[in-house]
């Protein structure tokens, strides 16, 4: 797998720009990145940059907490994809896991999936920062209950990022059953193959074209 096929060029802080999001889009399109990861209000937007380029266009749900209700998520969800988002990156409910209350964690997944179903795939952003071992293998085996199409190691925005342990541990829950996306910290070629090679076959970053150079 070339690995710009693996890459979501991602752009999602607070202070992100408009013009910021053109050239986001702009450069999906010339480097063939896999996909662009945008926050929900530029979703209309980048639809129309996108259009026709082969590039996919994933937005975040319940970012970046997790905190939101299930209600809130599905219709989040529901609104992004109406917008032309083919690829959700939900939250899952953390203090939910936390107090081991699974039955609302799958449940919350679930309705995520419920309205992406068959319009766009979903990947399940865990946290792994704030999570145990044990903690983490439960939620890729409640995601992979859902019916979710990824595990994504983090937001980004919390106490850490991805691991090539967290990911290799990860991918030994779903095996081939689901994909494990690696997101936060990925700056550079040498950390993406790693993550690659332990399993990851999408890598959430703004640094995409910093990778793709360092090939050159």
């Amino acid at each position: 797998m070339d690995i710009n096929m693996a890459i979501d060029h991602t752009a999602l802080k607070a202070d992100t720009s408009k013009n910021e999001i053109k050239k986001l889009c702009d450069e999906a399109i010339e480097y063939k990145f896999k996909a662009v990861c945008v926050n929900p209000t530029f979703v209309e937007y980048c639809s129309e940059l996108l259009k026709g380029s082969g590039v996919n266009l994933a937005t975040v749900i319940g970012f970046p907490l997790g905190a939101n209700t299930s209600a809130t998520k599905a219709f989040e969800t529901k609104d992004a994809i109406e917008k032309g988002a083919n690829e959700i990156d939900m939250v899952i409910n953390i203090g939910a896991l936390k107090d081991a209350d699974y039955k609302l964690v799958e449940e919350d997944i679930a309705s995520v999936v419920k309205v992406a179903t068959k319009k766009a795939i979903v990947k399940v952003i865990i946290e792994t920062s704030l999570l145990s071992d044990d903690e983490k293998i439960k939620a890729c085996e409640l995601a992979l209950k859902a019916g979710a199409n990824f595990v994504k190691t983090s937001t980004g925005f919390s106490t850490g990022g991805a691991t090539v342990t967290d990911v290799a541990l990860m991918k030994s829950v779903v095996g081939d059953k689901l994909e494990v996306k690696a997101s936060g910290g990925v700056r550079d070629y040498k950390t993406a193959k790693a993550m690659i090679d332990a399993g990851a076959t999408r890598i959430g970053t703004s640094s995409g074209i910093k990778i793709i150079k360092e090939l050159e």
